[in-house]
């Protein structure tokens, strides 16, 4: 994931620091993991950069949580079928380990920061089994809040966070 990061800070280059790092939290599959790894290696720091890829994540979402059924049904007339076919095949795969403890487990599949978990994934499973939508945004939140901590953890180094305590 390192090395798609750094090549979107390359291809982005010349903004500010603090757009790359939001741009960077709105793709899926990189999502608050790759902003947090992004702004680890600009250089910004861990508080100001943790609202930033937070609202970047969270900014998709209650678009996905709405619509998404809708723009499948619209993009399965289209040339587009294949691909529509392999994201719901990718949430029929996900929505085992979800569905099994249900808020619970899209808790932990949008914190866990493992590929192909995240807050886009979950929201597409949570769209696709009618989650409630309070329950997934809610769950959703919990999982992009655990994934803020772990990824700090990861990307910032824990000696790190020991010296701001």
């Amino acid at each position: 994931m390192e090395n798609l990061v750094k090549a979107i800070i390359d291809l982005l280059g010349g903004i500010p620091s603090e757009l790359i790092i939001f741009i960077i939290s709105l793709f899926p599959i990189l999502e608050l993991r790759g902003g947090l790894i992004a702004a680890s290696i600009l250089h910004v720091d861990m508080w100001k950069a943790i609202p930033i890829c937070i609202a970047g994540n969270i900014l998709p979402i209650p678009f996905i949580l709405l619509f998404i059924e809708k723009i499948f049904e619209w993009l399965k007339n289209t040339k587009l079928v294949k691909m529509i076919d392999l994201l719901e095949e990718k949430a029929e795969k996900n929505a085992k380990k979800i569905m099994e403890h249900k808020n619970l487990g899209l808790l932990l599949f949008v914190g866990v920061p493992l590929p192909g978990t995240g807050a886009w994934t979950g929201s597409l499973v949570a769209a696709l089994f009618h989650f409630k939508l309070k329950d997934a945004s809610l769950s959703i939140l919990g999982g992009i809040i655990m994934a803020t901590v772990i990824m700090c953890l990861i990307s910032y180094g824990i000696p790190y966070l020991i010296s701001m305590i």
